[in-house]
């Protein structure tokens, strides 16, 4: 089996990260690292430079830890493209990062992490950031 962890380059996903590969150590499982992008954006602050990949896969390498680094794209649904991912891969965990949002910002944007914990048929992990786990 393995895990699945949804990875943006802020506090959140770092923490995700973490909590990832700590729990891949636990349970003796692979690790994949997934960065997906939005189909056709010019400029998307979730993207992550090949430099943040590298250092993740080497955090869990270090940990004794297999990894593999997934970029994707999606087109208008990141909840969908992460839970078919774990589908395709069949993971046993779904690690996310999850930020405060307001009620407002939430019904306006979505929420991905919450769509993700309602409709994955498999076990999620919700991790905030300033919660390392290592």
């Amino acid at each position: 089996m393995s895990i699945l962890v949804g990875y943006i380059p802020t506090p959140v996903g770092e923490a995700a990260a973490s909590a990832a590969i700590a729990e891949a150590k636990l349970r003796g499982e692979k690790l994949f690292v997934v960065n997906s992008v939005r189909e056709g954006a010019l400029v998307d602050k979730s993207v992550a430079s090949a430099e943040d990949l590298a250092r993740i896969a080497a955090e869990a390498a270090a940990a004794g830890v297999e990894v593999s680094v997934l970029e994707s794209t999606h087109s208008d649904d990141l909840a969908e493209e992460v839970l078919a991912l774990a589908e395709a891969h069949d993971v046993s965990l779904i690690v996310i990062g999850l930020r405060q949002r307001s009620q407002v910002g939430k019904f306006i944007m979505g929420s991905h992490a919450q769509r993700i914990l309602l409709q994955a048929d498999r076990p999620v992990l919700a991790v905030k950031a300033g919660q390392d786990r290592r």
